[in-house]
């Protein structure tokens, strides 16, 4: 029993031993010896530290430098690729998408860097405070005019953007804390230096205050508050701008460029819209009832607007950190309206859109101001209506 005890108590301090050295905080560093290269890991060293360096002696690690077909896969797991290395053996594939980015990038994404150069970060996260009303004036019905302004709509939303590609979305405040569906956006754009490219998707279904004055009654405004109108707007846009070696947009508003002089450019494209204005009349107001025909449904707003574009845009550099955009781009094109009465459904449409915004960089952070106010005009016969976006915005971001 006692040799017996004896062994039982050897094997508890061996294990009692190392437990206590190893709470004990030591300055000495631990060494491991991989291969012929030495490994220094320090108890200390945050979780990071120790990811970084075991990606570090992963990329340090000897391979194969048989320069066969796949030396280039070898080459690339440790870090070393070289695309204007001959001798690493790319597949044809590989080859042609690499010479195929190195085109483009030429081609459409290059700056005179007097006046324009890269932040030098790909990524790009933003958090937005969004804030906007639509707007309405026109006459749904002969010899009645209708004024028409949405609540205030405040939206939180977050972008994520690499290099030339950014998505966005945001959604109302109000949908957050009480539930329902008031109002969303959805927005994708790509930016190079010559051209820009945005698709958008908004909701709103947000009370609007009405103001009618029908001619044939007393001529006299009557105000009242109205829900259950939605409405809903998509869209594409692109243009193309002329001194895209100077002047930057992506500067103002991608953020994944410094304007260093100011400069500006003339800018030339086309726009795309589906605009969708739909009432119902369960939650019409009893005021409303007064102004609509007897035997007319409650009037829609529905319709399709193909236009081209033509405008300015400039940059004006203030200071080394801040920088000041106004764009403005009348447009002109074809309406096809899909509910009108007469038959008559084509007419041309005359809108004007304009940006505004103001950024300040700080190294790898950035924030900013922007307005932006987006009108379509649309006449025909005794029928008239001019809808208007209207949105100021608040944002802050991050480059890595």
């Amino acid at each position: 029993m006692n040799c017996e005890l004896r062994t039982v108590l050897l094997l508890m301090l061996m294990l009692y031993l190392p437990l206590l050295s190893w709470g004990q905080e030591s300055e000495q560093s631990v060494m491991h010896e991989q291969q012929d290269t030495v490994i220094v890991e320090k108890p200390n060293a945050s979780f990071k530290q120790r990811i970084t360096q075991r990606i570090n002696d992963k990329l340090n690690e000897p391979y194969d430098t048989t320069r066969d077909s796949r030396y280039w896969w070898r080459a690339m797991k440790h870090g070393k690729i070289n695309f204007k290395d001959s001798t690493m053996g790319y597949p044809k594939f590989v080859m042609f998408c690499y010479n195929t980015y190195v085109w483009g990038d030429k081609a459409f994404n290059s700056y005179d860097s007097a006046y324009v150069t890269s932040t030098g970060k790909n990524w790009k996260l933003i958090l937005k405070s969004d804030n906007w009303v639509d707007s309405y004036v026109g006459k749904p019905f002969k010899d009645v005019r209708v004024l028409m302004n949405s609540n205030l709509v405040s939206n939180i939303g977050v972008s994520l953007s690499f290099m030339a590609v950014s998505l966005g979305y945001s959604i109302s405040i109000s949908n957050l804390i009480h539930g329902g569906k008031v109002s969303n956006k959805a927005e994708f754009s790509f930016t190079c230096a010559r051209f820009t490219a945005d698709a958008y998707y908004w909701e709103n279904q947000n009370d609007i205050n009405i103001i009618y004055t029908d001619k044939n009654l007393d001529d006299e405004r009557h105000k009242f508050r109205q829900s259950g109108i939605s409405r809903k707007a998509m869209g594409l846009t692109a243009y193309y701008f002329f001194n895209n070696r100077r002047y930057a947009q992506a500067a103002a508003y991608c953020f994944s460029k410094y304007q260093k002089r100011s400069a500006g450019s003339f800018l030339a494209g086309f726009s795309l819209q589906h605009f969708d204005v739909k009432v119902d009349a369960e939650q019409l107001a009893e005021e409303a009832f007064a102004y609509i025909p007897e035997g007319t449904a409650p009037p829609r707003i529905l319709y399709n607007d193909y236009c081209v574009l033509v405008g300015y845009g400039y940059n004006w550099v203030l200071g080394r950190k801040w920088l000041l955009n106004l764009t403005v781009t009348p447009y002109l094109g074809y309406r096809y309206n899909i509910l009108h009465e007469d038959g008559e459904k084509s007419a041309i449409s005359l809108n004007l859109r304009g940006r505004i915004g103001l950024v300040y960089n700080h190294k790898n952070f950035f924030m900013g101001l922007q307005g932006y106010a987006d009108h379509h005009r649309y006449k025909k016969n005794d029928s008239r209506l001019v809808n208007s976006m209207l949105q100021f915005s608040a944002l802050a971001g991050i480059r890595f």
